[in-house]
């Protein structure tokens, strides 16, 4: 019985002593990378992914120099760094994850091992022992098809850890960006203080708002944004060696149908516009009969000659007035 019991006590201290060696190995790089991802080499790597492993780490493959021309490495390599410092300045105690960083020129023996041909490449190594372990602790890669932000990676690191809360991901201050914007609303308001007594009577003017207006109506009113939607053609042959200007059918239309219509509803404004304001101020009484029958000939023929676009577009329409 001394004999067993003195092998079990042997036995469990072996245990403690197999075990410790991975919780000191944690320690010891999470301290490392505070509040950056760890600088790995070939040995580094190794060790920090090696079995027994009771912590999760997402190993960043890269190749920063120049000579290799990794665009997309230089361009990630400031997301990677916000995506560990988030991480690492969080306090998250239920979840052990440690960040690594290895550059082709530290570590080529494992990019050969690994076979890669591209860069960068995320690996996330989980667990091979406690609760959160993988029966064979293979690791979930990432590969790049092209740029992706930290917020995109960070989603996918969360993916595979336990649930639970997790650090938020911190984005330093741009502080080049407030300085910007701080500049650009104080020349504008300065723009604004200077140029006020020039620009708001202009802005106040009614006349303008109603040229406006009366444009934007005409726009809208002659389909112009169904030509942007349909993409129409101009023109369109009519089958005879010359040109169709309008569309057959309600829900066709080519881009000269749109001008000319809103060409016609421009004269058609002004000739009501001139007959409701001008005529009624003329002190002449025969030049303000003159000017009643030219603009009442002018609203008979343009007016006409909008109903003969509409019984051309579709023969079944029922209204016409002379001389069109």
């Amino acid at each position: 019985m001394l004999l067993s019991h003195l092998t079990t006590l042997l036995c469990t201290v072996g245990i403690a002593f197999s075990a410790k060696p991975a919780v000191d190995k944690f320690q010891r790089f999470q301290s490392l990378s505070h509040p950056n991802p760890v600088d790995l080499n070939d040995a580094t790597y190794n060790e920090i992914t090696a079995a027994p492993r009771d912590y999760y780490t997402v190993v960043l493959l890269t190749a920063l120099d120049s000579r290799f021309g990794c665009a997309l490495c230089r361009e990630f390599q400031p997301e990677w760094d916000i995506i560990a410092k988030s991480w690492n300045k969080g306090k998250v105690d239920d979840v052990k994850l440690l960040f690594g960083t290895m550059d082709f020129n530290n570590g080529k023996e494992t990019f050969q091992k690994l076979m890669l041909q591209t860069a960068p490449v995320v690996l996330l190594f989980p667990p091979s022992i406690g609760p959160s372990a993988t029966p064979d602790g293979s690791p979930f890669r990432f590969e790049f098809s092209g740029p992706i932000s930290g917020d995109q990676l960070y989603t996918w690191i969360n993916r595979h850890l336990p649930d639970g809360p997790k650090p938020p991901l911190v984005r330093p201050v741009n502080y080049m960006r407030v300085a910007s914007a701080i500049t650009l609303l104080l020349g504008t308001v300065t723009l604004f203080t200077v140029a006020s007594p020039y620009v708001l009577p202009v802005l106040q003017n009614r006349n303008i708002w109603a040229a406006i207006s009366l444009v934007s109506i005409l726009l809208f009113t002659s389909g112009h944004m169904f030509n942007h939607i349909r993409k129409v053609p101009y023109v369109a042959g009519d089958g005879k060696g010359g040109i169709s200007y309008f569309a057959g059918g309600f829900s066709n239309q080519f881009g000269m149908e749109t001008q000319i219509v809103a060409a016609i509803y421009g004269l058609l404004s002004f000739a009501t516009i001139a007959l409701a304001l001008k005529v009624p101020r003329m002190s002449d009484g025969k030049s303000q009969q003159v000017a009643v029958v030219i603009w009442g000939v002018v609203l008979l023929g343009v007016y006409s000659f909008l109903l003969s676009v509409f019984r051309a577009k579709n023969g079944g329409y029922p209204f016409f007035l002379p001389p069109f």
